[in-house]
């Protein structure tokens, strides 16, 4: 048997053994935040595609996430749109497993801003980065101009009969399940007094820019002027996907809409 001699330097090592089987511990217990579920193909695939407008759907591209490599192109399409459903929002510096929302960019969008997605959803997929280094470096690539706004109008459609999403500003980390088909217009560095609507415009046009919220004034280049569905056609919407609305409630129990959450409450 060893005897073990408590002197300064070997009780300093002993605490440092100490303080790091503690923290690997911890790491053990958090680690795996990063990790996103992979979804059925099937669902995903038509999750996404509810994105868009049908005339566009059978020649869209359609990504979906690889939780451990990030987005791929399951079909490349041929009409320049783009659709996936995204599960980061890097503005708000959260891992959160509950987010879902399809999304779609034109062929300008794709360009511009599609890029944005990728790349922090590999990040994330690497577990190597944690939500603030993920936002730190968006914001570094922004300023140094890696990323840039798109260079003409374009357009984003939202037109599934659901997301799950963050409705307000990134100081505010609360997700919601929500049914609000919508049309977003590509509006960088646009505020909302340059076009005259309230933050807290929850009819008509709306204006979302969360990057300028991270990024300040006038800096954030993916703004957009948001243009709801109408009431018919958002009735339609929801009655024309009432079998992928039963199939993502029998995945997913937060997929269950919250009454009286309108999107992108601003």
């Amino acid at each position: 048997m060893f005897t073990i001699i408590a002197t300064a330097k070997n009780y300093r090592a002993i605490l440092f053994i100490a303080f790091l089987c503690i923290s690997i511990s911890m790491l053990a217990q958090t680690s795996a935040d990063w990790q996103l579920e992979k979804w059925p193909v099937d669902l995903e695939t038509d999750f996404a595609l509810a994105a868009l407008p049908p005339h566009l759907r059978s020649e869209a591209t359609v990504y979906l996430l690889d939780p451990q490599k990030g987005y791929y192109i399951a079909r490349q399409g041929t009409n320049g749109f783009v659709c996936f459903v995204s599960r980061t929002e890097w503005e708000w510096a959260e891992f959160r497993k509950d987010l879902a929302t399809p999304i779609s960019y034109d062929a300008e969008g794709a360009r511009a801003i599609v890029p944005v997605y990728l790349d922090v959803a590999v990040m994330r997929a690497s577990g190597k980065f944690t939500p603030s280094q993920i936002k730190d470096s968006i914001i570094e690539r922004i300023q140094k101009g890696s990323y840039k706004a798109p260079a003409r109008t374009g357009l984003s459609y939202m037109l599934a009969p659901l997301m799950r999403v963050y409705p307000t500003t990134p100081d505010n980390k609360v997700a919601v399940t929500m049914s609000m088909p919508h049309y977003m217009f590509y509006a960088p560095y646009v505020t909302f007094s340059d076009v005259g609507i309230k933050p807290d415009a929850k009819e008509g046009p709306m204006m979302v820019n969360p990057g300028e919220w991270v990024l300040g004034e006038r800096k954030g280049p993916y703004g957009y002027i948001i243009v709801p569905a109408n009431e018919a056609e958002k009735t339609k919407i929801v009655n024309d996907n009432k079998e992928l609305l039963k199939r993502l409630l029998e995945y997913k129990p937060y997929f269950k809409t919250t009454p009286g959450n309108g999107h992108h409450e601003m």
